[in-house]
């Protein structure tokens, strides 16, 4: 079975594929596969057959129809997905009509999430820093892929963030972060992007990796 979540109504297509994960039964193992470890060959195996240790399995795919490299292999391996004992997940942001029209025909879930068009004012990084003072990471990660769909620059978002930690430094606030993990926060995040940039790296995904493991 293939199933899609697509559009840029984050809040709420991540709020359903949560509760869709929970649903999944405990003896059925998941596999997370993003843009930046997509392997065909990997995927292959998981449509040819059931694996070694399990016998059936749900790979959830998350924004790699970035890659126009991706997208088609994809697109050109769907039919295969359909018949597998497996199930293949995407969590996508928009898509066109010709992208979904290629799912309808593999006969796949297709849930598609849109926000109305007088709310697709500008982000507010606001949420996000709110998010981080809270130390919800549920909320910051939300929030992240929601701004990060919006166009708002990886820069704009370190500088709120970082800004958000001198904050409640500054005013003593340590009721969710001590002092020493605000320290070591700011300290991080100051140099991430010309690092990650400098070594090859993809900005977005090392800023995602370091937000979800930030607490």
């Amino acid at each position: 079975m293939i199933y899609l979540f697509c559009g840029d109504d984050v809040k709420n297509k991540y709020e359903i594929y949560e509760k869709f994960i929970k649903s999944i039964h405990v003896d059925v193992e998941i596999f997370f596969i993003g843009k930046n470890d997509f392997n065909p060959i990997e995927v292959e195996s998981f449509y040819s057959g059931a694996g070694l240790f399990f016998t059936k399995c749900v790979i959830v795919f998350t924004n790699i129809f970035e890659r126009k490299e991706t997208l088609d292999f994809v697109l050109n391996k769907l039919n295969f997905m359909t018949e597998s004992v497996n199930s293949f997940l995407f969590l996508e942001g928009n898509l066109n009509k010709q992208i979904i029209d290629e799912f309808k025909k593999a006969k796949a879930e297709i849930n598609i999430f849109e926000l109305p068009k007088e709310k697709k004012e500008k982000f507010d990084n606001f949420l996000l820093a709110n998010a981080f003072g809270n130390k919800d990471k549920l909320s910051l990660w939300i929030y992240f892929r929601q701004a990060v769909e919006r166009g708002v620059i990886m820069e704009e978002l370190i500088g709120v963030l970082f800004w958000k930690a001198k904050d409640l430094m500054l005013k003593k606030n340590f009721f969710k972060f001590s002092e020493i993990e605000l320290k070591n926060f700011i300290s991080k995040i100051s140099y991430l992007l010309p690092e990650a940039r400098k070594e090859g790296k993809d900005a977005e995904f090392v800023f995602e990796q370091f937000i979800l493991d930030a607490f």
